[in-house]
Parts: C-alpha cells; sequence; structure tokens
C-alpha cells in the first residue's frame, strides 16, 4: 500500500522533507499506526513524532483521529495546530 505523506512545519524541518512516498508493511492500517511506524525511521521522524499531542493529521485532505483506518494509495499530512492572529 503506498502513502503520499506530506509535512508541514516544524514537522517538515525536522524530517528533511515535505514529501514522500512510503509502503508501510501491511499490519500498519491506521494513521496511529502508520505514525508509530514513521517514527522508527530515524531521528529525524522519532523527533517530528515525539509529542504526538501537538500534531494534526488529515487523510485525502479531510481531518483525521489516530484511530482512522488507513484506505489504500491515501495521502495522510501531518501538521502542526495553525495559529495566528
Amino acid at each position: 500500500m503506498a502513502i503520499d505523506m506530506l509535512y508541514f512545519a516544524w514537522v517538515r524541518e525536522a524530517i528533511g522533507c515535505s514529501e514522500e512516498s512510503v509502503e508501510p508493511p501491511a499490519n500498519v492500517d491506521t494513521v496511529a499506526g502508520l505514525i508509530d511506524w514513521l517514527a522508527e525511521r530515524g531521528d529525524g521522524y522519532a523527533t517530528a513524532f515525539a509529542d504526538r499531542d501537538r500534531l494534526h493529521m488529515a487523510v485525502n485532505q479531510e481531518f483525521s483521529t489516530p484511530d482512522a483506518p488507513l484506505p489504500a494509495n491515501c495521502e495522510v499530512a501531518v501538521f502542526p495546530p495553525v495559529t495566528g492572529g
């Protein structure tokens, strides 16, 4: 299952890229499982996903919860909360 990942703000800076295509193992079937798997890919990923309460995720451009299932060939965006004035 190929997943297009999009990273924004400090998540992008920690990982070192703004987008990539990944192919997690078959047992990764939720957003939380995907983040767990990504966090094991290296120091930048571990840093980006260390405090998951500070992150938002979207699957195919819809806000998502950690327990949401991953559809085949989807796009997952990871970003911090947006603030501004």
